[in-house]
């Protein structure tokens, strides 16, 4: 029998059709891929071990067997006071396992663990008493197994609650999260082992605390939801969807917005596999189309719109079918395009099949005037846990670990000048960390790069860790006038603020080929295959070469090599892997990925050394791998630089 879980309701609710492409070989599933899921993954995993600690002495049920696991629990619901951990319940064909069930005669307190965290002035609610966006699918999730709990317990009165990590509450000891390791057992399924040290003062001041949800659970309950076309109850939802999963049939797609983050789609490769791809399958059924359709951008790609499924709702389904009055093309109120400007380039270049760069030199050589030689230009790996490393450190307070820090000369000189990489199991790097980089910035006056918000907004909340800390640094002033003058908040601007690289992409620069994607992962390949100077430049191996660029990391490296369809490869995919003969096991335990390509597999692998047991070569390889992994991201902002400052001559 196909039981519909709380993981396969929320995916329902989300996009019934997926139901009939889930756990189904012949359609990938891109989420088991993905990096960054995986790491918070691996959180939710302590946190849950964690709440355990606050309900001791509970029953585990363990095995997978549904119908094992239910009869379990129904001997053990016998008792009169009982705490479990992981009981099955089941109302026909629903079927759930809650995290923690306590049980005092007929009253059943249910807790749902998350590793989401929360503040005590946070709200479920918008403003006009509907349930929050941000937290409808962890609300829906605890409807869901309350309504399934009550019916298979109907002479019980169940009580909901969402256990999850309090934003104020300082951890009491060091290293409590390291004494929750992750480990794999023989079938490689992923567990927690708790540490035998683990002792009352480590629990003695909570971290995660219990949010009472049966009034937010009850307006989903009386909520009206139109799915095909009829307006539905919560019950004739669950019972709709559970039927269509129970008998495979596909639910009759919907598309709109949510489809550009379908999960079920084909890589080029997994294409020609003859994999399938759910997303183009619903696409093909509403909309007719054929496969070339989808050669066409479609107005899935329009950057910064939230007007997409009021374009499909018109038919307007490609950006050749927009016009002007669609975007509402106003000029912005600073140098360079508006986003409606932009927006609306995008669209132009589709429809007039023009795939040349747009390039502001006039804009750009304005900005660049205001720049102070040399250029530093630097780039963070970061992390946030549910269960912090450190005492009186809070759940997911910010964590710099490792920066990269590459300089250009007024004359072009490029080198890779300094990094930093702290990942000592139980050490709090960012005092470190912003030490060594203020020593690096402080030589000279030049401008300072970032890619993005992120290493701005990590910095000032260092600022606020250490105007905080009850055991301050002896240079907490001298590093809180640091980062003042490289940053901006809304209580200062620094006087060398760092300039935002992907704010310039946004107003001076666009190439069709990003497909409007402002992500230095987008950006990056798209210029070395329009610059014929970095292609010259870097299709030698002058990269950490005597007589060449400095480089901590690499030696006579080529970055720009070229594809069999003549493009230059994505500099990504050329990333070293982490082993070159140790066997995969030895792979899969240090970071679950044998080429580190993304932050989240950065921030997996900090994680892990902090708390996974492994040799000192096997961290020493990991170490080296994250070096090279930062090293490229601050030389792709170099990259990006050369590039702009090369148009700007030839323009």
């Amino acid at each position: 029998m196909r039981y519909l879980t709380k993981t396969r309701y929320k995916l329902g609710i989300e996009c019934p059709t997926k139901f009939f492409y889930t756990g189904k070989e012949e359609y990938p599933d891109q989420t088991e891929e993905d990096a960054f899921l995986n790491a918070l993954a691996e959180g939710g995993y302590q946190v849950g071990e964690l709440a355990r600690r606050y309900y001791p002495g509970g029953t585990n049920i363990e095995t997978l067997d549904y119908a094992e696991a239910e009869a379990a629990a129904a001997d053990l619901m016998k008792q009169n006071k009982v705490v479990l951990y992981e009981p099955a319940f089941r109302f026909g064909n629903l079927f759930i396992r809650i995290d923690i069930l306590a049980k005092d005669g007929k009253n059943l307190r249910l807790i749902e663990v998350k590793s989401k965290s929360f503040d005590k002035e946070d709200s479920f609610l918008t403003k006009a008493g509907k349930i929050s966006s941000a937290w409808e699918s962890y609300l829906q999730d605890v409807a869901f197994q309350k309504y399934v709990l009550g019916n298979a317990c109907p002479d019980c009165k169940v009580s909901a609650y969402l256990m999850m990590a309090d934003k104020n509450a300082a951890c009491p000891v060091d290293g409590l999260n390291q004494k929750f390791r992750i480990i794999r057992d023989v079938s490689n399924r992923k567990g927690v082992r708790v540490s035998t040290s683990l002792a009352a003062s480590d629990l003695s001041k909570k971290i995660l605390f219990e949010v009472p949800v049966d009034d937010y659970v009850r307006i989903i309950h009386q909520t009206s939801y139109p799915v095909c076309g009829k307006d539905m109850s919560f019950s004739e939802l669950v019972a709709f969807l559970s039927n269509h999963y129970e008998k495979n049939q596909k639910v009759n797609p919907e598309i709109g917005a949510k489809c550009a983050g379908c999960e079920f789609v084909c890589t080029p490769e997994q294409e020609a596999r003859k994999l399938k791809s759910g997303f183009k399958e619903c696409w093909k059924t509403v909309l007719k189309w054929m496969d070339k359709d989808f050669e066409e951008p479609s107005v899935l790609e329009l950057w910064n719109s939230r007007k997409k499924d009021s374009y499909i709702g018109s038919g307007k389904i490609k950006l050749r079918d927009l016009c002007r009055d669609d975007i509402n093309v106003k000029a912005g109120d600073r140098r360079g395009m508006s986003a409606s400007e932009r927006q609306w380039l995008q669209v132009e270049k589709v429809k007039k099949k023009d795939e040349k760069v747009y390039f502001d030199i006039d804009g750009m050589k304005d900005e660049m005037a205001q720049w102070t030689f040399p250029l530093h230009f630097i780039d963070f790996e970061t992390s946030r846990v549910a269960i912090p490393f450190n005492k009186d450190k809070k759940p997911y307070e910010g964590i710099i670990f490792q920066f990269s820090h590459h300089i250009v000369q007024r004359d072009g000189t490029v080198e890779h000048a300094g990094q930093f990489l702290k990942a000592d199991p139980g050490v709090f790097p960012n005092y470190e960390c912003v030490r060594e980089l203020k020593r690096q910035l402080e030589k000279d006056k030049g401008t300072v790069f970032r890619y993005a918000a992120h290493e701005n907004s990590f910095l000032v909340e260092v600022h606020a860790q250490l105007e905080d800390d009850p055991r301050p640094p002896d240079d907490r002033d001298a590093l809180c006038n640091f980062i003042r003058s490289v940053t901006k908040s809304n209580d200062w601007t620094g006087t060398r603020a760092m300039v935002d690289m992907c704010e310039l992409v946004k107003r001076y620069y666009y190439d069709p080929a990003t497909h409007g994607s402002n992500s230095i992962k987008a950006v990056l390949p798209a210029i070395m295959n329009s610059s014929i100077y970095l292609q010259k430049k870097y299709s030698k191996p002058a990269y950490g070469a005597a007589g060449g660029i400095k480089s901590l990391n690499y030696k006579d490296w080529i970055w720009v090599k070229f594809d069999k369809d003549g493009k230059v490869a994505d500099p990504y995919s050329l990333l070293p892997k982490i082993f070159d003969e140790e066997p995969e096991t030895s792979i899969e335990l240090l970071s679950g990925d044998d080429e580190l390509r993304e932050g989240g597999a950065a921030m997996t692998a900090y994680c892990r050394m902090q708390f996974s047991e492994m040799a000192d070569y096997e961290r020493d390889k990991l170490q080296k791998a994250l070096l090279k992994y930062c090293e490229l991201d601050t030389f792709a902002m170099v990259m990006i630089y050369e590039a702009w400052r090369e148009m700007t001559v030839q323009g």
